[in-house]
């Protein structure tokens, strides 16, 4: 018997003739409410053997609930699970986890405490004869399994904490690739990777495919869908609105079936006039940490009023570490910053805070919101009203001022007191931004801005920092999505290894290049 992978599903050869298998796990009219409030109305799909199938929709759209359901976090109000044709009842995600269904979530859940390897194996360590832990062997596999995901020089004894947010991102695909898994959801994988990271995860996705794995593969890249998965299921407003073959839809389609709408995506705002120099940085290097190399060596660019200038690079070229810098959150090891041409060493994110810089980071659960607090206290976090008597917060101001943000940018949230967890994250991160607005910076740096946000969101976002550097801010984008990069920057400066290699205008940017200047293929 020999497995064929197809567009769309799985065919298997006996006897000469074809039959379509059954699938491995089906989910059958699955409805799902919150507070009385339906998210998931009727949902059915089916994964074989095999099959990468991409569930797509906008935020809010339902594909989390779905995820939760199918690994045992919910369980449905209505509906039913099937695994091998035999309904199923997950009353623990590690139900669902005994009959092979793996999870790498958006939201990593890994422990901070723990090292690489502890993570990677917490919860299915290999335990001998006499429950002791091997843990050479542990160490070796953790190795094994980031090696195939192109970091095999990462050493496994660091601790989590100490990773950048696409590190932590590439050891919780490592941790999924060392459980024996029939089914393996990913949600936004690649939201923090590189391209070339990128490639590497879609020679495992080909790999595991052809072992027979099924994989649900959650993603708004369109590129990757495209290169990754056999088959499609879109949702919207949580029902099922489409599904079918890969091969047999163009983007638009897509585009058009998850926002119900037309999309206008990959529009540059005309060539600007730039004002004066903004942000100064010269040959920037952060302080080593013990004997390790300083992350950042040697960094040298300018951005301009009314500029938008780009920081490509992959995962530890040190993008996010001069942003840190520059905030005042990590201390300058050598060289100078300025701002508005005046020496600019913040002792603080506050300093840099009181100077006009705003920071909006990548993670932007662990960094920018408070989950559970209301969402207009998240917008004011920064001081968006200046304080009543006593320093007192001016709530009615703060309320006022968001209001105006929330008709202006189009936030949708049930009420200015819902927890801001409750928003989808484009709608958090438009509150974010919109923290920063308030301010009326001279530089606003933006941290991977759209990660784990739909199409239509990603645009809003877009069209937002447009206008906010047509209003003669500064702005400097760290984005790993490089057609992001090269559609929203005047200018891209490519870091590598801590230095900063390359410059080039954004509208003559060609993303062969731009890898070859990332990874040393130049």
């Amino acid at each position: 018997m020999t497995i064929h992978p197809r567009p769309g599903t799985v065919d298997v050869e006996t006897s000469g003739r074809l039959v379509r298998p059954a699938a491995f796990v089906a989910a059958v009219d699955l409805v799902k409410r919150f507070f009385g409030v339906t998210v998931l109305d009727g949902v059915s799909l089916s994964l074989r053997a095999g099959e990468v199938r991409a569930l797509l929709g906008e935020n809010g759209a339902g594909k989390s609930t779905v995820i939760n359901l199918l690994s045992g976090v919910f369980a449905p109000d209505a509906g039913r699970i099937e695994v091998d044709g035999v309904a199923a009842v997950f009353d623990a995600p590690r139900a669902a986890d005994r009959l092979g269904i793996s999870v790498i979530r958006q939201e990593l859940s890994l422990f901070p405490e723990l090292s690489v390897a502890e993570a990677i194996f917490a919860g299915h360590l290999p335990v001998g004869r006499f429950g002791m832990v091997n843990w050479r062997q542990v160490r070796q596999a953790a190795r094994a399994a980031l090696s195939q995901l192109g970091i095999a020089d990462l050493d496994v004894r660091r601790p989590v904490s100490s990773l950048s947010i696409a590190q932590q991102q590439m050891v919780e695909i490592a941790r999924a690739l060392t459980r024996r898994s029939r089914l393996l959801i990913m949600d936004e994988p690649t939201a923090s990777l590189s391209p070339e990271e990128v490639g590497h995860l879609g020679e495992i996705i080909g790999r595991l495919s052809r072992e027979g794995v099924a994989i649900l593969y959650v993603s708004h890249r369109l590129d990757e869908i495209r290169a990754f998965c056999h088959s499609y299921t879109v949702l919207r407003d949580g029902k099922m609105v489409e599904e079918g073959a890969v091969a047999a839809v163009d983007n638009a389609q897509l585009i058009r079936a998850m926002a119900g709408r037309d999309v206008a995506i990959g529009v540059r705002r005309p060539p600007a006039a730039f004002g004066d120099v903004v942000l100064e940085v010269r040959n920037l290097a952060s302080r080593r940490a013990g004997r390790a190399p300083a992350r950042v060596s040697d960094v040298s660019f300018e951005v301009r009023a009314g500029e938008i200038v780009g920081l490509a690079g992959i995962v530890g070229a040190g993008r996010s570490e001069t942003a840190a810098m520059i905030f005042g959150a990590d201390p300058v090891g050598s060289g100078e910053i300025r701002l508005g041409g005046e020496r600019f060493a913040p002792s603080s994110t506050a300093a840099a805070i009181r100077a006009g810089v705003g920071l909006v980071p990548e993670d932007r659960k662990g960094q920018s919101i408070l989950p559970q607090r209301p969402v207009v206290e998240n917008f004011a976090l920064a001081g968006a009203s200046p304080p009543r008597l006593f320093w007192l917060n001016d709530r009615a101001a703060e309320n006022g001022l968001f209001r105006a943000f929330v008709q202006r940018l189009g936030i949708r949230a049930s009420s200015l007191q819902a927890p801001i967890a409750t928003l989808s994250g484009g709608n958090q991160q438009k509150v974010i931004l919109s923290r920063w607005i308030a301010r009326q910076p001279r530089l606003l740096i933006v941290d991977e801005p759209t990660r784990g946000i739909d199409i239509g969101a990603k645009e809003d976002v877009h069209a937002l920092l447009r206008d906010i550097a047509g209003r003669g801010v500064a702005v400097l984008v760290i984005s790993s999505d490089l057609p992001e990069l090269m559609v929203l920057s005047d200018r891209i400066v490519v870091l590598r290894e801590g230095r900063s290699v390359f410059e080039t205008p954004g509208a003559s940017a060609l993303p062969e290049a731009l890898m070859a200047r990332m990874t040393r293929r130049d």
